[in-house]
């Protein structure tokens, strides 16, 4: 059985440590490189788990976009920056995290949630979302994307 780690919105303060664990995924090149001030901006979009001594073990951030106007769609979500740290995998942190991620989305009245990966997101997948068409997803995030990396859309609707 997985260990339990509560999950927590992350704070301003958590800035640094959320830079230092993203780091070695933005190495391999599975996450884009991030400013500590995007960090410090965006640190409330993000849910954390801690370790017992307070070191950050995973993230996951999600941003709101709005309804677009005229697409008759609603409000939906992406998911970024997900990374559990290398020594704690396997742990269920992940699976914590996208859970906790997926109640928020909820009860923000989300519609749908997107994501990017360069990897299998076999996660994801285990958790309903499947390969979604660019033009299906929010525009401003599209347009943030890099195509070089060759990024694979999923989404979930909610």
């Amino acid at each position: 059985m997985p260990d339990v780690f509560p999950v927590r919105s992350a704070r301003s303060a958590d800035a640094a440590a959320l830079a230092a664990l993203s780091q070695p995924f933005v190495r391999s090149g599975a996450l884009r490189a991030r400013s500590l001030s995007l960090y410090v901006a965006d640190a409330a979009d993000f849910l954390v788990v801690d370790a017992p001594d307070g070191t950050l073990l995973g993230c996951l951030g999600l941003r709101v976009h709005p309804a677009g106007a005229g697409t008759g769609r609603g409000a939906s979500g992406v998911l970024y920056n997900f990374c559990v740290a290398p020594g704690s995998q396997g742990r269920g942190l992940g699976a914590g995290l996208l859970t906790a991620a997926l109640a928020r989305a909820n009860s923000r009245s989300l519609t749908a949630l997107f994501t990017a990966t360069t990897g299998g997101g076999e996660l994801f997948r285990r958790y309903g979302f499947a390969p979604a068409h660019v033009a299906a997803a929010p525009p401003a995030w599209v347009d943030s994307l890099s195509p070089d990396r060759n990024s694979r859309i999923l989404t979930r609707s909610l």
